[in-house]
């Protein structure tokens, strides 16, 4: 368990046995246990989102306890209820001659006097004191709307990414899942109308007939078939599809025949399809008109066009992603080896030689196995965790570091001289490479969030960045060293879209590759992102090595792009 989630079980713990009067007294040890939960951005970090899950543990606790205390409550009141029942039943058949019984005359003097107030008194006691002092303490620290979109959207993002229908995200059926769960109509509508928000028709489309879908084959909710076909119909009218959503809104109005906006819509939409059916017949008039050869040719060109034009990038990098386009023909295969390596005798690896093998050839990337063990993983993991803050990305006009929807993460910095084992790794890093490490940026560690992922991006700064690393004083990224820290069910590989490369996560392994060419030029075909995490829980450190100090260590080359 980590520090952030004990201390809220222990605070959760000590407000049951505190009173509303007594919480003013311990609200500054409160915050100070909690400030490494502040900071929100829950979505963009599996790790921190761990303590959440705690959180609610305890939170359910605490709901348990009120229900105990309130059905210990009702059960004392139906206690006195029955026994009343009972004895009123008995007393009202013959009232004289049971108060004729001086015993009877007394209690029921006490009973109105006394034991009535009592009752009273049970009935008002406020139950709920201990859980709603817990919740309104930890409700600040919840995840916001800004955290509930951003999840929504990495849903809608790895649909995109992974070509996945939203049944099968619906149904929980993804790969590599160890703990399935299904999502509720709710659940379907509520991402259709963070998608609707967005403007984003496609995929409020798809939600929303997968919530009407749910809905047809008899799942319960709250929600109705008229609120769905609603939305449904409108998404579809806004691409263009007006005879579907004619359809809907005729459905629509089957079930609610008064609906005001639903019978303006059909009105319209048989407006436009006639529009439509009238344009379509004037253009096939004037087509035989012109004659099929002209429109043949014109079609020939036209398929001619597409058929020439480059693949885009993002193309390219979702299907990378999903492990299609990886560009390594057998013979370049055959090429690439796994060896021994010990960077030319180095004292420390003489002996104890490490695994390294070739991962691709032009950028050259080699992977280091076994380079990081456990233990280590561990320790930087804990160091890392409370530091975590959302990534950043640097505005290459204003230079402001700034969040970024296509950088969906947290990091955080380690130095060496705060914790041995951090000196030892970077060490490692100087060994295994020969650069030096006094000029590298500090160890970096990265925990990715709800379909975390880095979109295409150089590590290195170009030419009309002049300015990226001037405040460093250690001029460009030369290299980049990455640890994969976990092992990762389904997504999250680091690719190449240039040069169509894949490489995957393996848990304890390091890869590096060169920024630079000898020449200092920098070597576009490095151009690399991280996909976004399917299933899973992604973590990476990394180190960007620097070309101030590397001097005698990696000399200067003659030809540019060597």
């Amino acid at each position: 368990m980590s520090s952030g989630s004990g201390c809220l079980m222990w605070l959760t713990g000590l407000s049951h046995s505190l009173s509303r009067m007594e919480l003013p007294c311990w609200c500054l040890l409160l915050l100070s246990c909690l400030q490494s939960l502040s900071a929100h951005d829950f979505f963009t970090s599996i790790g921190q989102m761990t303590d959440l899950l705690y959180t609610e543990k305890d939170l359910v606790t605490s709901l348990k306890d009120y229900i105990r205390a309130e059905e210990n409550k009702l059960e004392q009141v139906k206690r006195w209820a029955d026994k009343l029942d009972t004895l009123s039943a008995t007393a009202t058949q013959d009232p004289e001659g049971f108060l004729g019984h001086p015993v009877n005359a007394f209690k029921l003097m006490k009973r109105l006097n006394t034991e009535w107030g009592d009752l009273e008194s049970l009935v008002l006691r406020d139950t709920t004191d201990g859980f709603i002092s817990n919740l309104t303490i930890q409700r600040q620290y919840f995840p916001t709307d800004e955290d509930q979109t951003g999840a929504a959207k990495a849903l809608l993002r790895l649909q995109d990414t992974y070509r996945l229908d939203a049944n099968t995200i619906s149904t929980g059926d993804l790969p590599g899942v160890k703990h399935k769960s299904q999502m509720t109509v709710e659940d379907c509508y509520e991402l259709g109308k963070i998608a609707y928000s967005d403007v984003d028709y496609y995929h409020t489309e798809l939600w929303m007939a997968q919530a009407l879908k749910q809905l047809d084959e008899g799942e319960e909710s709250t929600l109705d078939k008229v609120t769905v076909l609603d939305y449904l119909s409108y998404a579809i009218y806004q691409q263009g599809e007006i005879e579907r959503a004619l359809e809907y809104t005729k459905r629509l109005l089957e079930l609610d025949p008064e609906h005001q906006r639903a019978k303006g819509n059909l009105k319209y939409f048989e407006f436009q399809l006639e529009k439509q059916k009238r344009a379509a017949e004037e253009e096939t008039q004037k087509q035989k008109e012109r004659g099929k050869r002209e429109t043949s040719e014109k079609t020939k060109k036209r398929k001619k066009k597409v058929s020439n034009q480059l693949l885009p990038e993002r193309k390219k990098y979702e299907m990378l992603c999903r492990g299609e386009g990886v560009r390594m023909t057998p013979r370049r295969q055959s090429r690439l080896f796994c060896r021994y390596y010990d960077n030319n005798r180095n004292p420390t690896y003489v002996l104890a030689p490490v695994k390294q093998q070739d991962e691709w050839d032009r950028p050259y990337i080699v992977r280091y196995i076994d380079i990081i063990s456990d233990r280590e993983i561990e320790r930087v993991k804990q160091l890392a965790k409370p530091r975590l803050r959302r990534a950043t990305i640097s505005n290459p006009i204003t230079g402001v570091l700034e969040t970024a929807s296509y950088r969906i993460s947290k990091s955080a910095w380690l130095t060496g001289y705060e914790d041995p084992m951090i000196e030892k790794i970077n060490q490692r890093i100087e060994d295994l490479t020969g650069l030096e490490m006094d000029t590298a940026e500090e160890l970096q560690v990265a925990n990715y969030g709800v379909g975390g992922q880095y979109e295409p991006h150089f590590d290195f700064g170009r030419k009309d960045e002049p300015d990226a690393f001037k405040e460093l004083g250690t001029g460009n990224r030369i290299a980049t060293w990455l640890f994969y820290m976990s092992d990762v069910a389904a997504g999250g590989a680091t690719v190449f879209p240039d040069v169509g490369a894949a490489v995957w996560p393996q848990k304890g392994t390091a890869v590096f590759w060169y920024n630079l060419f000898a020449s200092g030029e920098g070597d576009y075909s490095t151009r690399h992102a991280a996909c976004p995490v399917l299933v899973g829980n992604k973590w990476v450190s990394n180190k960007w090595i620097h070309e101030r100090g590397q001097e005698w260590r990696r000399p200067c080359g003659l030809n540019e792009t060597a």
